[in-house]
């Protein structure tokens, strides 16, 4: 038997998954690892904490699972997202990892903002903002210039720990899309938006496909393994591009919601020239001259798991959630806004904040705990809105992360989306994307569609219930009027917070 290794260096941790080539899962293992909070709005991870978790994570996945070095034809990865990492010439690490949750830079963005003005959509295709790489690399260059001077290249978190696997200075299409330095249609550096800020494109690192080889294991690297040095490694993807791959978003019109910490409504797109004005997001895909669609909040599942832990702290999430088929939709008058970190798609704002809205002495934590899914599923549904509105027809979504492991999450799902909800066989996300990029660089298929065809298995389908539609799409209308209703409340509210 054969197998290649999808590695997903998430933010608290790095997943390692054992793939066979029917798309099982032989084995998997995760080692976690600290995050930094060393100021307020800061986010900070030290990358050799990165590649030592991966080492230890791969090496337990052999040793565990028990399969010969051989057996492995090819590694790759999936990577949390615009995380900027400096090197110097020698590879050695300038400073922290500042991450993608990292929100210092707001003054940076305003500047993009006004330097570029239209060009910045025109070329990156997605509006200045704080999570993206661009923004930190100037905050940088403000704030520590002897820094940026000693920087050769700049990586992104998975591509550090590629190039600590091969000594190869490389970044896929997919990531590159999200550090705002890439012209996304011609899929190449922007030379224009990095010298409007005094950089030298020589600090951007080659760029290739996320199926591509970019070498093997070096030999510390393959003994520290357990791999052999003739193990291919391949260059990797975007977090959500790989979670795409492992949901089979890989045709015009297949659309994905996932909801993690965050929540993401991602659809396949091929037409390089389409300007939605920063609405979403727009990437480019793992697939080749292909790309996506995003729209992103911030809080999905994280509102759930602040709700439990503040107001249900003794049950457990099962328990939570029994009785919310006893509460009908629209959880008897109230609503829930998901603001609770601000929001990112429609309304990038900082200064917003959640809302219970309609509250009375009737109800009790199961309506409260459905308006919490309620109001998640509602501010997904407004990405999936922007996404029909560029003439996309939605009729089915597959679902992965923690919201489809709840069938009374996934049928509201439909009844708010007014589309089929697909829950899959075996849902590994971005892990199981990578190790489809590892699959196809490797050989074993002819296109990464038709590794899809053989990794992914559909497992249940919830159809829209037409009476709830009613319901919801009447909710969806009064839920879109409370983010106008409470923004100058909100903004006001700021100064208040310590």
């Amino acid at each position: 038997m054969k197998y290649v290794i999808g590695v997903d260096l998430g933010t608290s941790a790095v997943k390692t998954v054992l793939v066979d080539p029917q798309g099982k899962v032989a084995f998997e293992h995760s080692e976690a690892y600290p995050l930094s909070r060393p100021q307020p709005n800061w986010s900070e991870q030290n990358p050799e904490d990165w590649v030592k978790g991966t080492l230890v994570s791969l090496r337990r996945l052999i040793e565990t699972s028990g399969v010969d070095p051989s057996q492995v034809d090819g590694i790759s990865f999936s990577g949390q997202m615009h995380g900027l990492v400096l090197v110097d010439s020698e590879g050695k690490v300038l400073r922290p990892a500042i991450l993608w949750n990292d929100t210092r830079t707001t003054a940076q963005c305003r500047k993009i903002e006004k330097t570029l003005g239209t060009k910045l959509i025109d070329i990156a295709r997605n509006k200045a903002l704080e999570g993206f790489t661009l923004p930190k690399i100037l905050w940088v260059q403000e704030n520590e210039p002897e820094v940026l001077a000693q920087a050769h290249q700049f990586l992104l978190p998975k591509d550090y720990v590629r190039f600590r696997l091969t000594g190869d200075y490389a970044m896929d299409y997919s990531d590159a899309a999200g550090t705002l330095l890439l012209n996304v249609g011609a899929k190449e550096w922007s030379a224009e938006i990095a010298e409007a800020f005094g950089l030298p494109v020589s600090l951007c690192p080659r760029l290739v496909e996320s199926f591509e080889q970019t070498g093997t294991l070096l030999p510390e690297i393959a003994e520290a393994s357990g791999l052999l040095t003739s193990t291919k490694v391949f260059a990797g993807g975007a977090d959500n591009a790989c979670g795409a791959l492992g949901a089979g978003i890989l045709g015009e019109g297949r659309t994905m919601c996932s909801i993690g910490t965050s929540g993401v409504v991602l659809s396949y797109e091929t037409n390089k020239d389409l300007n939605l004005e920063g609405k979403v997001h727009f990437f480019n895909h793992s697939e080749k001259d292909a790309f996506y669609i995003m729209g992103v909040t911030l809080a999905a599942g994280h509102s759930l798991t602040w709700f439990k832990e503040t107001f249900a702290a003794e049950k457990s999430f099962e328990e939570l959630l029994q009785g919310v088929t006893s509460v009908p939709a629209g959880s008897g008058g109230l609503l829930f806004t998901p603001y609770i970190s601000g929001e990112r798609t429609p309304h990038p704002d900082a200064n917003i904040r959640g809302s219970f809205i309609g509250m009375d002495s009737g109800h009790t934590l199961s309506h409260f705990t459905r308006s919490v899914l309620e109001g998640i599923t509602f501010s997904l549904r407004e990405s999936i809105e922007i996404v029909r509105e560029s003439g996309k027809e939605i009729t089915e979504i597959v679902a992965i992360g923690g919201g489809a492991k709840n069938e009374a999450w996934l049928q509201m799902q439909a009844d708010i989306f007014g589309a089929s909800i697909i829950k899959l066989e075996s849902e590994q996300g971005p892990a199981m994307g990578a190790a489809m990029l590892a699959a196809y660089g490797s050989g074993w298929f002819a296109s990464l569609g038709e590794c899809a065809e053989a990794f992914i298995r559909p497992a249940e389908v919830f159809k829209p219930n037409a009476e709830q539609v009613a319901v919801y799409d009447g909710l969806f209308a009064l839920y879109q009027e409370v983010y106008g209703q409470t923004r100058e409340l909100n903004d006001k509210l700021a100064a208040y917070r310590k």
